[in-house]
């Protein structure tokens, strides 16, 4: 292998949506590319997603505003949004999110997530059709629930920002809900249909065929836990769990809640930090009720949950109960109090069958401070990318970010502006 063809060497380190997406995006501009993980492709926190791609999700949940309702969610957490003590230890990222709770902030985090939202729909759309699960792509949207007037007003700042930015999206008040998805319950007196969406019947399987596709097409994947990187002269050293190094000579750091705990075990001239914290996010299975069915994920703006029609990995229906956010370490016990409200709510909304023995489930989804991820070159590491931090919406972002991570390790022109996603905005 001669000096060029070295130097277009990667190791892409995690294997979730957001890892594999780097890897085709790579491998597509000519990369020799090796992707890592210390599991499978898919199975840890790209496996527990509600599988909704939609532009709606440009909204970040440090708006306008949240300051006015700090108090409130402080004293009475809801189900949208648990704060547990082992949250406070990223005190640094608790008042650096609320700072960007400001209009000036806001206004930057959306324009980038709807680009970069934008970009990966096409991708995956392109993506789904390589890897032959175009089949497992539902493009009729998704329905936010309101169960009476107040709260629809209070949806009024999202419902505006989304005209804002042209997202196509259809007001329904009573009978029309249930003639858009008949076993609805009534409580419900007002939706809003989010046209500009789409869905997945399985995201875990998604992700496994798109890294299938990666290695069909010459990519390689060695399953291995990554312990430390180091700086060589020429290229970065990991050490994997039983201390052997590997060496190469670019690498992309998209290891999703285990990034930044990676980078402050490893050795190289940088004080760089993301100062993360975690959205944990739980799910459950039920199996469906006979003549009961779901055409499209809906989400009950008072249970904070949403419940997405799919099939398990022996290809049986079943329906996703995600929950809201739990701020958390990203390693603490479960908690299933979130996951008790949110079937509670669940059962008035549409008639359920028994959970799915075994399927409760939980990821540590990490989100940074302004709510954008981290997609560059790491300041003074050159050959160190970094892909990371994409909050509950990796899913929706990333194949956009592989696209755009790409175009940057080849010193191209960009798809979308990269500035906003830059590691040098926390130097």
């Amino acid at each position: 292998m001669n000096f060029f063809e070295t130097s277009r060497q990667v190791t892409v380190l995690g294997a979730g949506m957001v890892g594999v997406s780097c890897a085709l995006a790579l491998q597509a501009k000519g990369w020799h590319v090796t992707l890592v993980d210390q599991r499978n492709p898919g199975e840890a926190t790209s496996a527990g997603n509600a599988g909704v791609l939609s532009r709606s999700s440009l909204l970040p949940f440090n708006r306008p505003g949240l300051w006015q309702s700090l108090p409130r969610m402080l004293l009475r957490p809801g189900p949208s949004l648990q704060v547990r003590p082992s949250a406070l230890a990223h005190f640094d990222f608790m008042w650096r999110f609320l700072w960007h709770a400001r209009r000036q902030s806001f206004d930057i985090t959306t324009v980038a997530l709807d680009g970069l939202i934008q970009l990966s729909a096409q991708t995956h759309k392109a993506w789904l059709a390589q890897s032959a699960v175009q089949h497992r792509l539902r493009e009729n949207g998704w329905l936010w629930l309101f169960q009476n007037d107040a709260a629809w007003r209070g949806s009024a700042f999202s419902r505006e920002v989304l005209q804002e930015f042209s997202v196509a999206a259809q007001a329904l008040h009573g009978q029309d809900i249930q003639s858009l998805e008949p076993h609805l319950s009534s409580q419900f007196q007002h939706a809003l249909w989010i046209q500009d969406a789409s869905s997945v019947d399985n995201p875990g399987e998604v992700v496994k065929a798109y890294a299938n596709q990666f290695v069909k097409q010459g990519g390689v994947f060695h399953q291995s836990e990554v312990r430390a990187l180091q700086k060589q002269p020429q290229g970065w050293q990991y050490l994997d769990a039983s201390g052997s190094s590997h060496w190469a000579p670019n690498v992309v750091l998209a290891m999703g809640p285990w990034s930044e705990s990676l980078l402050k075990a490893s050795q190289f001239p940088s004080d760089f930090k993301a100062h993360m914290a975690f959205e944990r996010g739980y799910h459950r299975h039920f199996k469906p009720v006979a003549g009961v069915t779901l055409q499209r994920p809906v989400y009950d703006t008072a249970g904070a949950y949403v419940l997405s029609p799919m099939v398990n990995a022996e290809g049986a229906p079943v329906l996703r109960m995600t929950t809201g956010v739990e701020l958390a370490g990203r390693d603490a016990a479960l908690n299933p109090q979130q996951l008790e409200a949110a079937e509670n709510a669940a059962r008035r909304a549409i008639p359920l069958k028994e959970a799915v023995e075994g399927s409760d489930w939980l990821g540590s989804r990490p989100t940074t401070p302004d709510s954008r991820p981290v997609i560059g070159e790491m300041p003074q590491c050159p050959g160190l990318w970094l892909a990371f931090g994409h909050q509950h919406i990796g899913f929706s972002t990333g194949p956009g970010t592989g696209v755009l991570l790409a175009e940057l390790m080849a010193g191209e022109s960009t798809s979308i502006n990269p500035e906003a996603f830059s590691p040098a905005r926390f130097s």
